[in-house]
């Protein structure tokens, strides 16, 4: 098997679920990079991106801090400023991701939330699958408002979009217990 064949993408929109999938995949010893927490990492003060998006959008800094949540408002509203913000973080969250999965040896699987490949070498995708209803559900369920949900899920790549990338897909229509037995099924195949 060649060293790419250990490299996977997790993706799914807003409340599918890959979040959750990445933890069970923790769970059974599998290497796994949260690119939102990577996200935090550039934007907190002192990361490598916190002094141009603060800049760029100084309504949102809160006491030195860029307040994630305001900045999310603006930014899901207008696909233009969504670009700019990509445009001043992507370079860095994806640098420091590569730079980690080069430490890593075995299996490694990386959650983003585009449909595009942003690394270098050859990389196979895992979608996390749920309806809209229920993605739109769930992001309710975790205290977001509707409007917000959908305006969320309107700039990002959709259900039909991340099944077509697909070359594993991880079902989460149903419970926890469901997800958990979905995701063991594909271990082995990683």
């Amino acid at each position: 098997m060649a060293e790419w064949d250990h490299r996977w993408l997790l993706g799914g929109g807003l409340g599918s679920g890959k979040s959750e999938v990445r933890r069970l995949l923790e769970e059974t010893g599998v290497s796994a990079i949260d690119s939102d927490a990577v996200g935090h990492e550039v934007l907190a003060r002192g990361g490598p991106a916190h002094g141009d998006v603060a800049a760029a959008w100084p309504e949102v800094v809160r006491d030195g801090e860029i307040d994630r949540a305001e900045l999310g408002r603006i930014v899901f509203a207008d696909l233009e400023q969504l670009r700019r913000l990509e445009a001043l973080t992507h370079p860095h969250i994806f640098g420091i991701i590569g730079r980690r999965v080069e430490e890593i040896v075995g299996t490694i699987v990386v959650e983003i939330p585009l449909a595009e490949q942003p690394f270098d070498g050859v990389w196979r995708w895992i979608v996390v699958d749920a309806d809209d209803e229920q993605r739109l559900k769930r992001a309710v369920e975790r205290g977001m408002s509707e409007e917000r949900a959908r305006a969320v899920m309107g700039a990002q790549p959709s259900r039909a979009e991340w099944l077509a990338i697909a070359d594993l897909v991880i079902p989460n229509h149903e419970d926890r217990e469901s997800l958990r037995q979905a995701v063991s099924r594909v271990v082995p195949l990683l």
